[in-house]
């Protein structure tokens, strides 16, 4: 409860723990996702207990991948609908990029900018997290138009999630992550700058760090 913010006036507050650890949930979700029905999955995810929640995540990724196009849409009905619960970086983490990004790669991406938009810290945190398979085949720009919304987010959750996937687009493709970076360190949250530029050289981290770009 304490790693996850679940005391009074965290990120997770509220928020109930049975102690298992992710390696069970997620033989108990290979082992069971064809048992279940998508519904019976979604029922799973509105449990008030965490890792029950995070294993009809691991269930619906499962569903997803192995269903048929009806079933990758209610599986993306089922998603969207249930955000609410959805309400932790590790589930937020173990997810987003693997129903919502593969499922919008080849489709209108506007949802994802509607997330991004909302008032809410979870769904602003999926649609970053989102984009991560658009990064993971080559294409950066709707991470770097969401980071761009993002950028001046209050919540550290946010700037590392940023961060996160600048520094992945830039494993991928240094000069869009150093163009970006160039044109908005100033106005970036330490963490988001630190997190992006992690995985460059000790002489480039400091000119940032030092805003002499």
């Amino acid at each position: 409860m304490q790693f996850f913010q679940a005391f009074s006036g965290g990120y997770g507050e509220g928020d109930q723990f049975a102690g298992i650890q992710v390696p069970s949930l997620r033989r108990v979700a290979k082992q069971y996702y064809c048992a279940l029905s998508l519904a019976e999955t979604e029922q799973l995810l509105q449990h008030p207990i965490h890792e029950y929640r995070l294993t009809a995540l691991f269930i619906l990724t499962y569903q997803y991948e192995k269903g048929s196009q009806k079933d990758k849409e209610l599986a993306i009905s089922i998603y969207l609908r249930n955000t609410a619960t959805i309400n932790n970086w590790d589930l937020v983490d173990a997810s987003a990029h693997k129903i919502l990004g593969h499922y919008f790669f080849d489709k209108d991406r506007a949802l994802l900018y509607q997330l991004a938009a909302s008032t809410d810290l979870w769904e602003q945190r999926i649609s970053i997290l989102s984009t991560f398979y658009f990064i993971r085949q080559h294409q950066f720009e709707d991470s770097l138009k969401i980071a761009k919304i993002l950028l001046n987010h209050p919540h550290d959750l946010i700037h590392k999630a940023v961060g996160w996937m600048l520094r992945e687009v830039g494993n991928r493709d240094y000069d869009s992550e150093y163009q970006f970076l160039e044109e908005h360190y100033h106005d970036m949250p330490r963490t988001m700058l630190r997190y992006a530029i992690e995985k460059f050289s000790e002489p480039v981290r400091q000119q940032f760090l030092k805003g002499r770009i």
